[in-house]
């Protein structure tokens, strides 16, 4: 487990990263958990007090040119978890690899048990293209965005499409 202090930041225009918040991970830290990684990888542990996993670090070309590194976004829950907002906040941090398998959606599986056709393209797709439909669907902010979600996820995965086409397909509808 790595143990480091570090500071909240904020990106300012960054194409579709423009105003996440996120923090660095120190070169040393990424080294002592992935040695010679430099692609994303999932971490578990605690930012001050609270509990995180299933959080990706992902790769950050640096901006002060000292090539390239790690950062993790920490999104609204994560924000509020902490009950620290703005940037330049010092938080502790405490990462470990995190290897646990990322849950699909139980309501997207208990939905795919009525359409046969839609479970078994689910069936097919990778591990990472059926969390693309969980995650979506999990995202989702009320109840009825999630019921919409679904409805579209089973509806695409019932005419054999993948995330990236049923996305294309339905919005293309709206």
């Amino acid at each position: 487990m790595a143990i480091f202090t570090t500071v909240l930041k904020k990106f300012d225009q960054k194409g579709d990263k423009t105003r996440w918040t996120y923090i660095e991970i120190p070169t040393d830290v990424t080294d002592e958990l992935q040695p010679g990684r430099k692609t994303s990888f999932r971490v578990k542990g605690r930012l001050d007090h609270f509990p995180i996993n299933l959080v990706a670090l992902l790769p950050l070309k640096r901006e002060d040119g000292s090539g390239t590194g790690f950062m993790m976004p920490i999104n609204a829950a994560m924000r509020r978890g902490l009950g620290k907002e703005e940037a330049g906040t010092s938080i502790q941090v405490e990462l470990d690899v995190d290897h646990s398998p990322i849950p699909i959606s139980a309501d997207l599986l208990e939905c795919l048990q009525d359409d046969p056709v839609a479970l078994a393209h689910f069936n097919t797709l990778s591990k990472s293209h059926q969390n693309y439909f969980s995650n979506w669907i999990e995202e989702a902010k009320t109840p009825a965005t999630k019921d919409d979600r679904i409805v579209k996820s089973i509806r695409g995965l019932s005419m054999g499409m993948d995330f990236g086409e049923m996305i294309r397909c339905f919005k293309k509808q709206t």
